[in-house]
């Protein structure tokens, strides 16, 4: 599917964020492990969620869908060895966390996806919980990864290498399932997702006092609830933010937005930029801050992004190119190696987009500089989204800027984070049509 976008003169009016992904897929692993009738609202109806949705109910899950809700239903039986393999699709969060819950679980299973996740890097969840006593064969550090029946240690501590949230996330998993106590040392604080949801049905996650990135995890008895209900998702948010910005006489309300601090990183670096953004109804939703973004058009100027933050704006970076790819200046953005390891290698998908926009910039190894610019660009070549969703939806939003338009090969993969993007996207204003 081929998308293209053209041309808007403004964008206006209010949207319901859609669920978070993250949270979707984590309510769904952790509320198995609950084994209780659970209502869950909000959930992200999209392919990664139901990759995972999938996957749980292989091992014995009993997770149904009705309508807009998701329902977790009570079941009799533990947790068993799948019939098939765990097809997770493309998700790789969703990879990651079921590696760590089934080594906890001490099942066998083997876990694949389709060709864009088999490339990617699982060795470095893979390898620590080896350390943790799991035992796990894969295809050099990729899958399919199987997971062959073992007992995780108590206790475990782990001092991380690289900051993610995802290989946090797979090892509190795997002590969690296994009835273990686990301590965690990461060099930089990551989305915290997994620990508040823990906390919300009363586990005790312990956070040092100082600097020292140290997360202790006990093994506690977590509480079941009747109902869960999901924020919406920041990292979907964004790119109604940007497309925003960098449109003309543009108001636009996102309503009921996850504001975690460890997750929405890019309002502040935005509002460095001279971005127009204000946060109203703040509230808590099952431990999660939330609230609704106003935003304006702005005039944006390059900044060189904090290196501290990149941890947690690192989903948002290639929408961040196209708001620095319109702002006076120079954006810089470096320590984001991570973004070589994603769905595609971020930095080259963005180089190559900004290449067909005409934006200079230059590629580090580790990040990318941009230049801005504030007139309108003509594009002439189509865009190749990598078979990436976060890059295929960025570039259509640098459409609002385009004078002719914008083409983007290979858009089904929207639909495995944000299926409802072009609706959304067009009902307050933008132009984003199916084209062959």
């Amino acid at each position: 599917m081929n998308l293209t976008s053209t041309n808007t003169n403004s964008l206006n009016g209010e949207i319901i964020c859609p669920g978070d992904k993250s949270i979707s897929q984590r309510i769904l692993i952790l509320g198995s492990l609950l084994n209780c009738d659970m209502e869950i609202s909000g959930f992200l109806d999209a392919n990664d969620p139901n990759s995972t949705l999938n996957a749980l109910n292989e091992i014995g899950a009993s997770i149904k869908k009705s309508g807009s809700k998701v329902i977790l239903c009570k079941r009799e039986l533990p947790f068993i060895k799948p019939s098939q393999n765990l097809d997770l699709g493309n998700s790789g969060t969703g990879m990651r966390l079921m590696i760590g819950l089934i080594s906890g679980l001490g099942i066998n299973a083997t876990l694949v996806g389709d060709s864009s996740l088999s490339k990617r890097p699982m060795s470095r969840v893979i390898k620590p919980l080896k350390e943790m006593g799991a035992k796990i064969q894969s295809n050099e550090g990729k899958s399919p990864i199987e997971i062959i029946e073992s007992n995780i240690s108590s206790e475990f501590e782990y001092k991380m290498p690289i900051a993610s949230a995802q290989v946090k996330s797979s090892l509190i998993l795997a002590s969690l399932s296994s009835n273990n106590s686990i301590t965690i040392i990461e060099p930089k604080i990551t989305r915290d997702h997994t620990e508040r949801m823990i906390e919300y049905f009363g586990g005790s996650v312990t956070h040092s006092n100082d600097e020292s990135g140290r997360i202790t995890v006990d093994n506690s008895k977590l509480t079941s609830k009747d109902s869960y209900e999901i924020v919406g998702d920041f990292s979907s948010a964004a790119f109604v933010i940007v497309a925003t910005l960098i449109s003309k006489e543009s108001k636009v309300v996102i309503k009921n937005v996850g504001l975690n601090p460890s997750r929405c990183g890019l309002l502040e670096i935005l509002v460095l930029m001279g971005a127009n953004i204000e946060i109203r109804n703040q509230k808590i939703i099952c431990n999660e801050e939330s609230g609704d973004i106003f935003v304006k058009s702005s005039y944006l100027n390059g900044i060189d992004v904090p290196e501290d933050i990149i941890p947690n704006i690192i989903d948002e970076i290639p929408i961040l190119s196209i708001a620095a790819s319109f702002a006076k200046g120079t954006t810089s953005i470096k320590n984001a190696s991570e973004l070589r390891v994603k769905e595609s290698d971020r930095l080259e998908a963005i180089s190559d987009g900004l290449k067909k926009l005409n934006i200079r910039h230059e590629t580090f190894e580790d990040g990318i500089s941009i230049t801005g610019t504030n007139n309108l660009i003509a594009v002439d070549e189509e865009i190749n989204s990598f078979d990436d969703h976060r890059i295929a939806m960025s570039f259509l939003v640098a459409g609002i800027r385009s004078v002719n338009n914008i083409k983007v090969r290979n858009c089904k993969n929207i639909e495995t984070s944000f299926p409802g993007f072009k609706d959304i996207m067009n009902s307050i204003g933008m132009k984003i049509d199916e084209k062959n």
